[in-house]
């Protein structure tokens, strides 16, 4: 059982080390990287316009881009470590996450890669879970598994953990909120090397970095961006894992919660999810009926926000307005577009001039602000 994924294309040694120049300089997130590469056809061309483009946007001084000799000393460390970096056009990138529109555009792959091409359910929740809800969790995982499925979670305490436990002989996907070599929490470091041999471990972040708090929402959207549905075991209101359903929800996926009691905390926000839609889990089946017709379409990558025209030809008239009715409040692309009565493809490019500046800050749901 595979995603039918329309990845087939290798990069060249070059644009792979051009690639990893880009995305690793400064003011360089997921959406700029896709926005530049589609501009200007190549990382090559995208790093000779950055200091222009961020000169253009305000920025106070030229900001730092990533060297060639520090991108080659990267991709040398990850050999050595065994992490291949894939593009999101090539055949080892999960399909499913390369069709949301932060994918990383270079991710670090570690393990029998084949694991990433099949499709995969998440399974997240509490790390101080029950011990009903650990139970539940690895056999719910273990069923998915004897039934094709990749589970994929992230690695912490509790449910992530009792689910890849259960799954370590069936194939399951690790993702990492740190580099691959900082491993968190640092207990886990032997499940991980055993569940390498016929599943893998992913992250979008460079060997050496130690993940910080804001570093596991971001890993929360690959987990659920590489899914076809998310499933919540148990989590008590504002949880982590209920920011993955959340961001399940945004990228189109299934959210699935496995009820509790309404006297355990750790149960009220797997309870409020289905409360909100979210379909309620006893076992395994409710689960693969579910996307059962899903898998059966073929992936789409649907129109990104990156797949927009730019327009660099921007008159100071036009600049001016844009950047004027930009503050700290955050403001949707589409009244931004209205407002300043500019077309959306000079609006898009002043807002990648910004942010290469330094100066936007880029929120869900098309939303952005001046920082």
């Amino acid at each position: 059982m595979h995603d039918r994924s329309p990845n087939t294309t290798e990069l060249t040694d070059a644009e792979r080390l051009n690639r990893l120049r880009l995305i690793r300089s400064d003011n360089v997130g997921p959406r700029t990287f896709a926005s530049l590469l589609r501009h200007f056809g190549d990382a090559a061309h995208a790093l000779e316009r950055l200091p222009d483009l961020a000169r253009r946007g305000g920025a106070s001084g030229p900001g730092r881009i990533c060297s060639e000799a520090d991108a080659v000393a990267e991709l040398a460390a990850c050999r050595k470590f065994g992490v291949d970096l894939v593009a999101r056009e090539e055949a080892h990138y999960p399909a499913r996450l390369a069709s949301i529109d932060d994918a990383p555009p270079l991710l670090g792959v570690r393990g029998a890669r084949d694991t990433l091409t099949r499709p995969m359910i998440a399974i997240v929740g509490s790390r101080n879970a029950s011990g009903a809800g650990l139970k539940f969790a690895g056999t719910l995982a273990r069923d998915l598994g004897d039934a094709g499925f990749v589970v994929i979670s992230g690695l912490a305490r509790g449910i992530d953990q009792a689910a890849h436990r259960a799954t370590v002989a069936s194939g399951t996907v690790a993702v990492l909120a740190g580099g691959h070599d900082k491993i968190y929490p640092p207990e886990v470091e032997d499940l991980l090397a055993a569940l390498l041999a016929r599943g893998a471990a992913i992250s979008e972040m460079p060997l050496g970095h130690v993940p910080r708090a804001r570093d596991f929402p971001r890993r929360n959207r690959l987990i659920s961006g590489a899914s076809l549905g998310v499933v919540v075991v148990e989590a008590a209101h504002r949880s982590g894992s209920l920011i993955t359903a959340r961001m399940a929800a945004e990228q189109g996926r299934e959210v699935f919660a496995v009820p509790g009691s309404p006297i355990d905390p750790r149960a009220a926000g797997a309870n409020d999810l289905i409360k909100q839609g979210a379909t309620l889990v006893t076992e395994a089946a409710d689960i693969i009926s579910a996307v059962t017709p899903i898998m059966e379409r073929p992936i789409m990558l649907s129109a990104r926000e990156d797949d927009e025209p730019l327009d660099f030809a921007t008159d100071s008239g036009d600049r001016a307005r844009i950047i004027n009715l930009l503050g700290p409040s955050p403001i949707s692309l589409d009244d931004l577009i209205r407002m300043a009565d500019a077309s959306p493809a000079i609006v898009r490019a002043v807002l990648l001039e910004l942010e290469l500046a330094g100066r936007l800050e880029r929120h869900g749901g098309g939303l952005v602000s001046m920082i």
